[in-house]
This record gives structure tokens, C-alpha cells and sequence, in this order.
């Protein structure tokens, strides 16, 4: 939708109507008695991390608590009366505190992890409900240390490749990058590391992601019913938080890999103060060197990374953290061709407590990716440089009204700097000239206003509404092409050309949140969802995976924003003690101005990127079942989502629906780890899905010399590769515990039955004894990996900080 003062008008009237009946709530509450607010942090003894979701309840009250925010932030206000107060944390041993309620009491708290199995078991029946009691729907928590004691490839952990194993979520394909997500496309996923937004996720072209697991402290997926603080993207948002660094005493953690090895360091820098530090490279081509070939001793293929953070403690109402991450990736094959990417993120975040009940976190971000290659071949010479720059700056507000109202609000502002391509001739015998495409720059903001609300023991509503808007800026060139005819070069009119940072397209929109959790029982519940997104900034490319070369545009005058209204509706059930917890969820997700690339296309190089593209809409549903054993000595989980992905666009395949290519309808992933003694862990895991949808050529053609392939008509992706299908398995051996020495050997099998899986099918001519073509022609099936043993030994070393 274009400018208009009436989306401004309707937010205000509606976000004053909503505080001011908050409010009114919050002094009702107040006059029926006099009330005070407990509040505090809840961290971990052993390193000072914040535990996140951990739950403050108060025992004579069902129903009654708290939970801990991002920073470990909790508030809660009760009338005056003593009270005992139950913390609990998965994992963790309880903390049970009586409490005179006659005043404003701040009560921090550290947590220590329970000391043996029988205490966790304890321990995890306090929280393991929580699929129940919490009204969000269609989240997964991943849980780093369980995902560590997973089957990985060559040795390397990887959180992005353990989500595609969750139900509604699918991977791209084995060698590739990017997830999908419900229907959604890659570029519809929304991935945050400490609230800086990564691009490109993937290392080695989507063989391992940027993610170094010694580094994470949590991963939080929302796939439906996503909060109102969340917005600019329409399939999911990824949430990843860092570890802020021990503030209890040293430590150092890695391993040593068969391709790679990492080092982290953490450790205190003063009582208020603490850091982290951490490093990961892949050093196959080191071995390149030894090679018989010795055209291949010159070649490269490698990656790094590297995140740090810092955080101190002004006082007990502020802290501020500062964290960055960095990593490349580069090939180089000999001298005449080379090719790197990477992502830059730096977040500085200052979190206040005005008071007992509102908590401020403020965030500055810088966020970068860009790609770049260059050939040296003689006088066919030149270097290419790609990326997009985000800066941004965040307001989240958590206001604890009361025990039954949590409310939040904030704004984020966005400023893009999109930079399609940047071509120089490395030298002045080049047969290349230099050649710029238009950089684009644009505003993107947002603000939000949601609560969450107890309505009674057994219905709680979590509503907010989001405006979002978006502004492209100069300074730059547009076209103008002729009213009423196709975008081709044959239409421009005029070229219009913008000043620095003057305005020139607008678009805003009101995105309204709601979920619902209705408790049947103490062991089941009902949930609803329902959320609008929209998404201003978009890939283009050919490739379904991800890939360092795919190229970010954002809407402007041709490209409207795309547009996702998704609902989704659940039973959620635990059983044996909340030992075991199931799900089955359904959604509908309908989703406008989806675009796609004409055939034959050209994307790099067109500075008119709005002739190369096509668009139309989309929609997905399908069911998603979870069966999960939470605790034991066998946890694990099974998932199964059976689902359809559509889209319709006028000018491609003759107007008909089609699949794109990640629409696989099944998609089952099993997985299980059996603890057999305190050192011994054996996993493993099994993965089925559909084959990719693609198109296959119904016949051949020769122009000249050249033979083509001929495609029918209105039959785009209506074919399939082959099933995928594989099994992995790990076995996991603790050394003994020394008193500042643990060490751990992990041997894992990749594919360890074998299976040959399609990355591509291709078709060719059948040669005859003498190599002379027969007429005939046969499909060919390329692999990328076969049975991949890896083995690694990971080490933590510690001593106190005295």
C-alpha cells in the first residue's frame, strides 16, 4: 500500500486505546490491594550466563510467576503477604525462597546444574510443560549441547543443518545452503545473531553454516504466531544469541577435527566484566600442498571465523555488551581464478531497568555480506565486488504489569546500502572496461505493541499489532517505462535520478499478531495462531539453495512488498509426567507479490532488474507431527510434516500453478541419543524426504553445432529427483573428569549406509566403442558424498579466576 496518513492515525488511536486499557488494569489491580514487585536476574553460578525462560513461581498460587526475559530479567507483582518462591530451570536444581512481600524486593539469583541424573529428571518435570503452559505455538528451542552429541558432518557441529531435522523444516539439499521454511523460500527466513541480521549463513557453499557451537548460547526458532518485535520476513525468524563469556573464572573449550579445528577463551575481566573469544578454520588446503599434482598445490579452499563479546556492569540497573562476528570463505584455483565471501556483525546492546517493572534493552547494529571474484587469464582480466550493509537501531521495551499482563513495545530503524555489482579490469591490458550496476539505498522502519494476558487458569492471549515501512532513498537512477506496456528496454521513457537520501518510494502496512493457548487439562492444550508479515528485501537468482552470488534487491516502485498471512492450529499433549511430549500442528499460509525469474533472464549484470522478474502468488499448508522423549537415558525426537507449496505467476509456465523446487510433500527425520553410562553417548539419526521437483527436457534439438535441450510448455518442475534418504550415527567417549581437564572423543559416520544420493540428473548421448555419439541418450545422476567418517576431539581446560 502507498503513502497513507490513515495507517499513522489507526496505530495511534489503537496503541493509545491499548496502553490506556493496560493501564487501567494494572491501577485496578493496584486499588484491590496493596501490591509490591518482586524482581531480579536469574544467571548460572558456574559462568554468570543469563538463563533464559527460567520460571519464578509462587507455590500457594496455580498459575501464578514469572518468566525470565533474553537477559534473565524477571518481575513479578503480588499484594502484600509472605510468600514461597520456586525458581526452576531445566537441568538445573530449584531455588525455593520465602518472601515477606511488604516492600519492593530485588532478589538476584544464581542457579547451579542439578549434580546427577536423578536430580535432573526432578528438576526438567517443573518446566518440561512448558509446550503446554506458554501460548506460543510453532517455536522450536534447540538445546547447543544436545545438538553437539549429534551425528555432524566431517566432525563439524551445525545448528542450521539440526533445524532442517524439525518438523516444517526443509534443507535445500546435501552440498547446498539455506533452509525452507512452511513454504517459504530461503531469503523469507530472517537469521539474527545477537540481533544482527547474516544474509549468507552457509560456509563452503552450504556445506557447514557460520554458526561455531562453542560460541552459542541459544537458538530459537519461530515458524508461525511470530511476536510483534519480529518483523521482515514472512516464513521465520532464527534467533541466535552468543554467549556473553564466563564471568566465574577461566576457560578454554575446542577441538581438533579431521578438516578443522576451534579455539575458545573466556574469562572475567574484573567482578563486572567478562569476555569470549572464539576461532574456527578449516585447513583441507593445507594437504593441497603435498600433492602429486602439482597444479593443484597452488590452489585454496578453506574458511574462518571468528566471534567475540564483551559485557560489563555500570550498576545493578545497567549493562552493556558489545559483540561481533566475522568469516570468509575463499577458493582459489591456481592463478586465474579466485572467489571469497563473507558476513561482518557488530552489536553493541545496553540493557536498563527503570524500575521493578520496565526493562529497556537498546541495540546498534552494523551488519555485512558481500561476495567478490576475479580472473587473471592473460588480457581476460577483472575483479567483481557484491554485497548489501545494514546499520540499525533498536528500542524493545518489557513492561511486568502484573501477574496476568506482560506487555511490549518498541522501533527499529534500518538503514540498506544495496550494492549490485562492482566490475574493474584488474589491469590496463584487459579487454574488460570497468562497469558499476546502481547502488540502492533505503529506509526500513517499524514499531510494535503487543501483550501477553492471563485472561483465567486456562485461556491466555498473546495480540499486538506491527506497522512497518519502508523508504527508498537516492542517491541513484530509476526508469520510467511507458503506462500500460511490459518493463523492457524498449519502454523506457525517462530516467529519473534521486539526490543522497532524498525519498522517493514509499510503502507501509499494519502486520497484526495473535496467538492463543486454551489449557484442556494440566497435560494438554489447544493453541491458535495468527500473523501478517511483510518482507521489503528479496534474492534474485536461479538457484533454489543459497549461494553467495544470490543478489538482494529491495521493493521499489515495480517491486511491491512481499505480503504472508499464515494461521496455524495445535494440540499439544504430554505424557508419563511430562516425560514425553507430542504435538500436531496445522497452517495455512497465503502469500502476495511473490516474484520469480523470466527464462533466460539475466541477473548479475542488469541494472533493470525489474524486466528480469515476474510476479504472482503463492501458498502453502500441511501438517506437522512432533513426538519427543525429554529426559532419560534415550531422549530424541521424531518429526513428520506432510505439506504442498504452490505458485501462480501470470507470465510463467503459460500461467499455470507450479511447484518450486523445495516443495517436497514428506519430509520424516528420526532422532536418538542413549546415554549407556556418564562417558558414553551413542546417537544417531535418519532423514527421509520427497525428491526435489524439477524440470526434465521432454526432447532434444540441434542449432548449428549446438544441441538443446526443449522443455514443454506449461509443465514447469512437474518432475521429480529421486527420494532422499539417509542415515547418520555418532558414538561419543568422555575422558575421565580431572579437576581442570575434560577432554572427549567423537566418532561419527556420515551416511554410513551408503546411499547415493541425486544432487542433479542430467541427460547425455550415448557413446559407441568409438566414441561417436549413438542418437541415443541416457540420465545421468550426480552424487556429492558417499560414506563420510569423521572423528574429533573436543577439550575444555578451566581454573579459577583466585
Amino acid at each position: 500500500m502507498k503513502r497513507n496518513h490513515t495507517h499513522f492515525l489507526c496505530v495511534l488511536t489503537l496503541s493509545l486505546t491499548f496502553i490506556l486499557s493496560l493501564f487501567y488494569q494494572n491501577n485496578l489491580f493496584a486499588q484491590q490491594e496493596a501490591s509490591y514487585t518482586l524482581s531480579g536476574k536469574i544467571r548460572d553460578a558456574a559462568n554468570g550466563e543469563e538463563l533464559i525462560g527460567a520460571t519464578v513461581l509462587v507455590e500457594k498460587i496455580p498459575g501464578t510467576g514469572a518468566v525470565a526475559n533474553e537477559y534473565g530479567f524477571y518481575s513479578l507483582t503480588l499484594p502484600t503477604e509472605k510468600y514461597r518462591i520456586i525458581v526452576s530451570y531445566i537441568g538445573f536444581e530449584n531455588q525455593i525462597f520465602e518472601i515477606d512481600l511488604t516492600k519492593n524486593i530485588t532478589l538476584n539469583i544464581e542457579m547451579s546444574e542439578a549434580s546427577n541424573l536423578k536430580e535432573v529428571v526432578v528438576t526438567s518435570k517443573k518446566d518440561a510443560d512448558a509446550n503446554i503452559t506458554e501460548v506460543q505455538m510453532s517455536t522450536q528451542v534447540l538445546e547447543v549441547e544436545q545438538v553437539k552429541k549429534l551425528p555432524a558432518l566431517l566432525g563439524e557441529v551445525d545448528v542450521m543443518r539440526t533445524l532442517t531435522l524439525l518438523p516444517g523444516v526443509q534443507s535445500a539439499g546435501e552440498g547446498t545452503g539455506g533452509i525452507f521454511v512452511r513454504g517459504g523460500s530461503n531469503d523469507q527466513n530472517l537469521i539474527l545473531l545477537d540481533d544482527a541480521p547474516v544474509y549468507n549463513a552457509s560456509h563452503l557453499l552450504g556445506f557447514f553454516s557460520v554458526f561455531n557451537g562453542d560460541a552459542i548460547k541459544s537458538v530459537k526458532l519461530y515458524k508461525g504466531g511470530i511476536p510483534a518485535q519480529y518483523g521482515g520476513r514472512l516464513s521465520s525468524i532464527i534467533d541466535i544469541r552468543m554467549k556473553n563469556g564466563n564471568n566465574k573464572k577461566f576457560t578454554s573449550s575446542g577441538g581438533i577435527g579431521t578438516v578443522s579445528s576451534r579455539l575458545t577463551v573466556e574469562a572475567p575481566i574484573n567482578e563486572k566484566s567478562s569476555f569470549i573469544l572464539s576461532g574456527r578454520r578449516t585447513y583441507a588446503d593445507q594437504f593441497l600442498r603435498f600433492a602429486k599434482d602439482t597444479s593443484l598445490r597452488e590452489n585454496k579452499l578453506y574458511f574462518y571465523d571468528f566471534n567475540a563479546k564483551a559485557n560489563y556492569e555500570i550498576s545493578d540497573k545497567d549493562r552493556i555488551y558489545l559483540s561481533g562476528y566475522f568469516g570468509r570463505d575463499v577458493f582459489k584455483f591456481g592463478e586465474n581464478f579466485g572467489l571469497n565471501w563473507g558476513n561482518a556483525t557488530a552489536t553493541f546492546r545496553w540493557n536498563h531497568i527503570f524500575n521493578q517493572k520496565l526493562f529497556l534493552n537498546t541495540t546498534a547494529v552494523y551488519s555485512n555480506f558481500n561476495y567478490g571474484f576475479e580472473i587473471d587469464d592473460e588480457t581476460r582480466n577483472f575483479t567483481w565486488d557484491s554485497g548489501i550493509t545494514d546499520y540499525s537501531v533498536k528500542l524493545d521495551f518489557d513492561y511486568f504489569i502484573n501477574p496476568k499482563n506482560t506487555m511490549t513495545f518498541g522501533m527499529e530503524n534500518t538503514y540498506h546500502h544495496f550494492n549490485p555489482a562492482e566490475i574493474k579490469p584488474k589491469n590496463e591490458s584487459s579487454i574488460f572496461n570497468e562497469f558499476v550496476l546502481s547502488d540502492k539505498f533505503a529506509l526500513e522502519n517499524a514499531f510494535y505493541l503487543a501483550n501477553e494476558q492471563q485472561i483465567n487458569h486456562f485461556l491466555t492471549l498473546q495480540y499486538g499489532l506491527r506497522l512497518s515501512m519502508f523508504q527508498n532513498l537516492g542517491k541513484t537512477d530509476e526508469y520510467q517505462y511507458a503506462d500500460g506496456q511490459p518493463k523492457i528496454d524498449a519502454n523506457i521513457t525517462d530516467t529519473l535520478s534521486y539526490d543522497n537520501l532524498e525519498p522517493y518510494s514509499f510503502y507501509a502496512g499494519l502486520e497484526p499478531r495473535l496467538a492463543l493457548n486454551f489449557k484442556l487439562n494440566d497435560v494438554s492444550a489447544i493453541k491458535l495462531s495468527y500473523n501478517r508479515t511483510r518482507q521489503y528485501l528479496q534474492t534474485v537468482s536461479t538457484n533454489t539453495a543459497s549461494l553467495p552470488f544470490d543478489r538482494w534487491i529491495p521493493t521499489n516502485k515495480y517491486i511491491d512488498p512481499q505480503i504472508s498471512d499464515q494461521i496455524a492450529l495445535g494440540y499439544f499433549r504430554n505424557f508419563a509426567n511430562n516425560k514425553w511430549e507430542a504435538s500436531i500442528e496445522g497452517y495455512y499460509k497465503n502469500m502476495q507479490n511473490q516474484i520469480d525469474v523470466k527464462d533466460g533472464a539475466d541477473l548479475l549484470l542488469n541494472d533493470n532488474i525489474e524486466e528480469a522478474l515476474a510476479a504472482g502468488k503463492a501458498w502453502s499448508y500441511g501438517l506437522e507431527f512432533y513426538l519427543k522423549k525429554n529426559y532419560g537415558k534415550t531422549t530424541g525426537w521424531v518429526s513428520y510434516t506432510l505439506s504442498t507449496t504452490q505458485r501462480q505467476i501470470e507470465e510463467i509456465n503459460l500461467g499455470n500453478a507450479y511447484s518450486p523446487r523445495y516443495n517436497q510433500p514428506h519430509n520424516l527425520a528420526v532422532v536418538v541419543a542413549h546415554q549407556f553410562s556418564p562417558r558414553v553417548t551413542l546417537a544417531g539419526n535418519f532423514i527421509f524426504t520427497s525428491g526435489a521437483a524439477v524440470s526434465f527436457p521432454v526432447g532434444r534439438y540441434k542449432a548449428g553445432n549446438d544441441v538443446i535441450d526443449y522443455f514443454q510448455a506449461g509443465k514447469r518442475n512437474d518432475s521429480r529427483l529421486p527420494d532422499y534418504h539417509r542415515a547418520d550415527i555418532s558414538l561419543t567417549i568422555d575422558g575421565k573428569h580431572r579437576k581442570n581437564w575434560k577432554g572427549s572423543w567423537n566418532f561419527s559416520i556420515y551416511n554410513f549406509y551408503n546411499r547415493k544420493n541425486a544432487f542433479s540428473i542430467s541427460f547425455r548421448e550415448k557413446e559407441d566403442e568409438n566414441g561417436d555419439g549413438t542418437g541415443e541418450y541416457e540420465a545421468v545422476k550426480t552424487t556429492l558424498f558417499g560414506i563420510i567418517p569423521s572423528i574429533t576431539y573436543n577439550f575444555k581446560f578451566s581454573f579459577d579466576k583466585k
